[in-house]
Formats: C-alpha cells, structure tokens, sequence
C-alpha cells in the first residue's frame, strides 16, 4: 500500500496557502467549523504544492544527486555511503511517499480547476502532475498512477502502471496544457510564488518541461520523440519554451514564513562535507566563475593557508588521513534565504536544442545552443560570463554530445535528481571510478520500492518487478533501455 497522506486540516492548508500571502475566502462565516475547509479553490494548495515538492526536492539534490553524481561527498567517510555505491533499501522511501502525497493534492487542485471551469488552473495542475510523475516514475521504473490517490474510492492497493503509459499519459498530458492556457484570463485565486501569476511563463515551463521527458524517451522509438521535439521547437508560437533565465522555473525562497530556506540551520549544509574532485577539477579546467559560487577555497591541512580549489575522491579507499590538505567545501550562501530552489532551468532547454541539432533533429548550429547554455547556467547564479570562455580547450564546443553533457551536468546543479537521469540516459558525463567504491563500481541506476510496498501491496508489486525484471538499483528502467 502507498503512503498517502490527504491534507484535510484548515490550519495546515491555510498556513502553507499563505505562500500566496492571504488565505482563500472558502470559508463559510456562521455555523461552520473553523478547522474543516469546506470548498477548495484551485489555488488553494497551488503553493504548498510547489513550496514542498521544490524544497524537497532540493534536499534529495543535496543528499543524493550530490553524492551519486560526484558533486560532494561526506568528509570524513570512513566507509559506505552513497557516493561508495552504497544505496540502502529504504534510499528511496521518502521520495515514494512525498511525491505520492503531493499527487494527492494536485488531484485535489486538478478537481478544483474542473469545477472551476478555470483552464489557467487546469493546465498548472496537469504540468504539476506531469513534473512529478515523471520524477516518481524515472526513479522507480513502474509506479501506481491510473489508481493511485483514490483511497477515498476504497482503493488502498492500487495496480501498477508501465513506464512507457506513465510517460504516454503525462506527455499527452503537457499537450492538453499547452492547448489550455490562456494569457488573457487572470489567475484570481491568489498570487502564486513561482511566476506570480504569469502565465505565459507558465506555459513556458510546461512546453520545456515536455521537451525535457521527450528527450528522456527518445531512445524508444515507439515514442517517435525527435518528431514532435522538432514540432516544439521549431513553431515557438504555439509552443513557447524558455527563452532567458527570468522565464525559469527556479522557486525565489524570500525567507518570509512560509517561504523559507529548506535548511533549517544553514550550517548543516557544510558540516562535515567535501566538494567532489571530479566537479572541482573540472570548474578548474574551465577557468569557471561558478567555483566560487558554489564552494570554497581548500586549505592547507593546518586551515592558515589557502591553496584554490580542490576536493576530494568520490569512493575513495583508505583512511582520511590521506589527504594532506582541508578540502573546499560547498558555500553556505546556497541554502541562505533568499535563496534560489531550481526545478527547471532555461540553460537546460538550449542544450536540449544543442543536443537536437548536434544529432540532425533540428537545423540548427549546436555550437550556438551550447554556448548559449554555458551563459545562461553561468548567470543564472549570479555569475559573470568571461569574455574569453570559450578560448579554453576543455571549455569549447568540440562537435561531441560528451562535451555537452558535461556542461549540462553543471547547469543541472542542484535540480532535484536531474544530473543522475541524465547520466543514466546518456552514459556522460564520464564519472571516475575509485577503489572505494562498491555495486562493482558502476552506476546504480534506480531505488529499490519501499518495503511497506511490497508488504502491504505484494500482489501488485510481483506484478510490476515481473515487468521491469527485477527489484533492484542495478535494474535498468524503460527508457534507458
């Protein structure tokens, strides 16, 4: 059975509500509960449903897209660990069970925004529902959908579906979207925290973001991807994508409760953490102004002198005490509200086109979405774009989807589980492999399903490992096949 929790109390929707800065008028003023909402508007849980899918979100970046994807690791780390390889059973449980909980209330929302007759509302809710879908799916493989979040319909062990009908659903989804929004009628429930209410840039983001799954699917042929990726791309006025940073899904966490940093102490960000070689050395070869943005400088082993920037190993072997120098950390100003929370970046939309053209897809040149992409993953954290950038070897666009990927592992930093689905899509970038490290030294490609599954839904769950070929981190999914 998945765990599905139903937001029904009053003070907690209209605490978290509040993102909007004023409670929703639903409530009745004689002879009601004051606890017990008794109609939901669409926008009543718009904003809790972006505030905690993105705050968690940036958490799992932290805890694990870091580790797995060599961005950092844990300093000291005697053994184990994520960036070891080392994925636990339960590594997954918290994203099964948040992401189902959050697709309950977008139901919620959905069903508002029907009643409504609000189509501005309707298509929010489906891209809402599309995003988190495709993060649940591309973590797990096969999940519930068709009959998940309908516990008030007395299903509590809901069957599962394929990969490919999740991915057919949510992308026809993000179609009906697109179709749906409507610039010229207003948003009246309240201001929304990620676009303010502005729904061109709404319908940005859902058009990118189908960019994004497509791109995602594309190796399986049924999906015909590369047909309707050219059909987004090349007619902008039905299908309008990101076109500058300011256009982003990136959440703006201004520190005013409710919206504030996910970490509670700053401090817990860098305690005991090392930045990964592999992303500092990296940041080092090209000359990048994001190495000051994103760590600091490493020091000489007694702390009074500073050597630039240098991490360490990811699955290094042996004792810490190898390291003859205090390796740079992560910069603390990243989790300080106001802070940014990046859910889609515009830099991944131009190495998306990158990616099209350098394969033929669209005509285009790939050089031109490339640099285009390093610019805007640059400045969207507030960096300065060298005039000179791209006159460095490792930093300039040699023809290669290698050297593509490898610069949008960086412009995806700190998106949720973006860097390791990528990799897992395409093999780059080309991660180190260190003694250390276990699972024979590769890659795990997905979690495992919680164990209150497989308890409390075994029928079904023997059904869904039967169809994906096994329950483990080493079984790939669908699409990467």
């Amino acid at each position: 059975m998945m765990t599905i929790f139903k937001k029904s109390s009053a003070a907690i929707i209209c605490l978290l509500s509040c993102l909007s800065f004023s409670c929703t008028k639903d409530f009745e003023e004689v002879n009601t509960d004051p606890n017990r909402i008794e109609s939901i508007s669409p926008g009543t849980l718009l904003n809790p449903i972006i505030y905690n899918m993105a705050s968690f979100n940036a958490t799992r970046a932290d805890d694990f897209t870091f580790h797995i994807m060599q961005v950092s690791l844990p300093f000291p780390s005697a053994s184990g660990g994520v960036h070891r390889y080392d994925i636990s059973e339960s590594a997954g449980n918290s994203t099964w069970n948040t992401y189902y909980r959050w697709i309950t209330n977008i139901k919620e929302m959905k069903a508002a925004a029907d009643k409504a007759s609000d189509p501005n509302y309707q298509a929010i809710a489906l891209t809402l529902n599309a995003w988190t879908y495709s993060l649940l799916s591309d973590a797990f493989g096969d999940v519930p959908m068709e009959e998940a979040a309908r516990g008030d319909e007395g299903i509590f062990r809901p069957a599962f579906n394929t990969q490919q009908q999740v991915y057919t659903k949510i992308l026809a989804d993000l179609e009906t979207a697109n179709s749906l929004f409507n610039a010229t009628k207003p948003m009246i429930y309240g201001t929304e925290i990620l676009y303010g209410n502005n729904v061109t840039n709404w319908k940005r983001f859902c058009n990118s973001l189908h960019l994004r799954l497509l791109l995602r699917v594309s190796k399986r042929t049924e999906m015909d991807a590369f047909t309707k990726m050219a059909a987004i791309v090349n007619d902008p006025v039905k299908y309008p994508v990101f076109t500058k940073n300011t256009e982003s899904a990136i959440l703006q966490v201004t520190n005013v409760v409710p919206n504030v940093s996910p970490w509670g102490r700053a401090v817990d960000f860098t305690t005991f953490r090392a930045a990964g070689a592999f992303f500092i050395d990296n940041l080092n070869a090209f000359n990048d102004p994001r190495r000051a943005l994103f760590n600091t400088v490493a020091r000489s082993s007694d702390g009074k002198t500073t050597i630039g920037y240098r991490g360490i190993p990811s699955g290094f072997s042996g004792s810490d005490t190898q390291f003859s120098f205090l390796p740079s950390n992560l910069n603390i100003a990243l989790v300080t509200a106001p802070m940014k929370i990046v859910i889609m970046p515009y830099a991944e939309v131009e190495f998306i086109k990158a990616e099209l053209a350098q394969k033929g897809k669209i005509a285009a040149n790939p050089q031109t979405h490339y640099e285009l992409g390093v610019k805007a993953a640059i400045e969207q954290w507030g960096g300065v774009m060298p005039a000179n950038y791209f006159t460095t070897a490792a930093a300039a666009y040699d023809g290669t989807l290698e050297r593509i990927m490898l610069q949008k592992y960086y412009a995806l930093y700190f998106t949720d589980y973006q860097q390791w689905f990528e990799y897992r899509r395409t093999g780059f970038p080309v991660l180190p492999k260190n003694d250390g490290m276990l699972n024979n030294k590769v890659v795990p490609v997905r979690f495992r399903y919680p164990t209150t599954t497989v308890t409390n839904n075994n029928e079904n769950y023997q059904k869904a490992v039967a169809s994906l070929g096994g329950d483990d981190i080493n079984t790939k999914v669908w699409w990467e096949k």
